[in-house]
């Protein structure tokens, strides 16, 4: 969990240093738009947003982040390229942090300006690359690899330690999955900074959520990341929500209802589908940690979910609910999920 690298505060949320890993997203509102800014945060952060990222395209959003930061409750990271004055303007309306790329932000006076602002209002930057904005030098070099992204992250972070800034976040994304993998591991061993991962450009829903978990699972099993987007072409909730599934996913997050499940074969003659989902839908809130099991038949059901707190298997015209292993019930199949939820609901409030 970023155990190895320099702990920072975000507006009150501490990232890095063996902290918990962070759940981001970035906003697709207008962020001068102040109502429905606010309305999205609140909708993110009550679905498990912990940070949130604005973009800062002029005045009127730079002046907008104070009126947001009133009232948002969580920190507020703002997005800003090719402007020095715009970032300066960002921090001294509230900022939590700033994500600037040094490299577009204007030359080193400009840099110096955004630094002096950082380190007066000691709030921590993040800096970065991507595949679209590798250094030149290192692009001629390298070509696009795992070392033109990490040495142009470096030159950045440099630029920043130059003025006497040393509170930062670094990310190295791709939308591919393979090199920002080899990407993040390499700078894990050439810095202590904690580290923002995610796959950038991911796509579309469900194959952003795959490369997403391939990349970020990877990388957090290695114990590289201290906060992380899931980035999805879609409505942000969705981010939030695929993020702490993966965290839950790789062990993480263990505060909630674990419902496993076997795909089925020709051996299951009653609708375990159908009762999964109804019992997954029905738990997605709990954060008891259980773990309970929708297992297609009797033959297996109990032994393989002998570790689970609850569980239900069928046959063709009765289900069994266990507990540990133990069958405690044996009900009609009619009235297996009515029984089932029985069961859950007592466990829950127990």
């Amino acid at each position: 969990m970023g155990c190895k690298t320099i702990k920072t505060n975000v507006g009150g949320v501490l990232i890095g240093g063996g902290e918990s890993v962070k759940i981001q997203s970035m906003c697709t509102t207008k962020t001068s738009d102040v109502e429905k800014t606010l309305m999205q945060i609140s909708t993110l952060q009550n679905a498990g947003c912990e940070i949130i990222r604005l973009s800062v395209l002029d005045e009127g959003d730079a002046f907008a982040i104070k009126s947001i930061k009133k009232h948002a409750g969580i920190p507020i990271v703002a997005d800003i390229h090719f402007s020095s004055a715009l970032a300066v303007s960002a921090i001294e309306n509230g900022a939590d942090k700033v994500r600037i790329n040094p490299g577009n932000i204007g030359g080193e006076n400009k840099i110096k300006a955004v630094a002096d602002c950082i380190k007066a209002h000691k709030i921590p930057v993040r800096v970065g690359a991507n595949t679209g904005s590798i250094e030149k030098e290192y692009l001629n070099k390298y070509g696009v690899c795992e070392q033109s992204l990490v040495e142009s992250a470096l030159k950045s972070v440099s630029a920043l330690e130059r003025c006497g800034v040393t509170d930062i976040v670094i990310s190295v994304k791709s939308s591919s999955v393979p090199l920002t993998v080899r990407a993040y591991r390499l700078l894990a061993e050439r810095t202590r900074y904690p580290l923002h991962i995610g796959v950038t450009e991911a796509g579309t829903e469900e194959m952003a959520v795959v490369k997403s978990s391939a990349a970020l699972g990877a990388l957090l099993l290695d114990g590289i990341g201290d906060t992380l987007r899931v980035s999805i072409t879609d409505d942000p909730v969705k981010e939030v929500i695929a993020a702490k599934r993966l965290l839950r996913a790789l062990g993480f997050d263990k505060n909630f209802v674990n419902v496993i499940s076997c795909p089925t074969c020709g051996r299951c003659m009653w609708n375990s589908m159908q009762v999964a989902k109804n019992v997954a839908k029905y738990v997605e809130n709990c954060s008891k940690p259980l773990k309970i099991a929708v297992m297609g038949c009797v033959v297996n059901g109990p032994g393989e979910a002998k570790d689970c707190d609850l569980g239900i298997a069928g046959a063709q015209d009765y289900c069994v609910i266990f507990k540990s292993g133990e069958i405690i019930k044996k009900v009609a199949a009619e009235d297996a999920e009515a029984e089932f939820l029985k069961e859950i609901n007592a466990l829950i409030n127990d």
